[in-house]
């Protein structure tokens, strides 16, 4: 008799268990759950690419303004005291006559957005790698770095 109970019980367990999983978000939908404040992989892609674009397009045009605006509200008392001074990203005796995204990665800070940005003084043409560091700052996505270079490789599996 018992043997009876216990097969009726677990029965009703295998019935009753997958919709019961499906509510917690175990089986059911193909789908990824969402998680709040917390972005898909490439929504955080294309909102880094279109921050560092939108900031390459600045400093083609040298419109300070627009750059400012790409970067997070922590960096822009830097940025004003830099950007148009000899070495900034916006001083006037250099062009930008071509920059480019490369690559982007995820990084310890953030998403690391990789370029290549073509600097004309004079007769002189030279291409440096700049990397940006671009996070989210609340409901929204800002650069929150730049130096030169690039990220370094990610380990060789062994």
């Amino acid at each position: 008799m018992r043997t009876a109970y216990r097969r009726l019980a677990v029965g009703a367990l295998v019935v009753a268990l997958p919709p019961a999983l499906t509510g917690c978000g175990i089986g059911g939908d193909d789908q990824p759950a969402e998680r709040p404040g917390r972005a898909p992989v490439e929504e955080a892609s294309a909102k880094a690419r279109e921050r560092v674009q939108a900031y390459l397009d600045a400093m083609t045009a040298k419109d300070v303004a627009a750059g400012r605006s790409q970067l997070c509200a922590a960096m822009h008392e830097a940025f004003d005291a830099a950007a148009t001074g000899p070495n900034g990203d916006f001083a006037d005796h250099f062009e930008v006559p071509q920059a480019q995204i490369t690559d982007i990665r995820p990084g310890p800070q953030g998403l690391q957005v990789s370029t290549a940005v073509s600097v004309t003084s004079g007769r002189q043409k030279l291409t440096r790698p700049l990397l940006f560091t671009v996070t989210r700052d609340g409901a929204d996505w800002c650069i929150a770095g730049e130096a030169r270079g690039n990220p370094p490789s990610p380990a060789a599996s062994p």
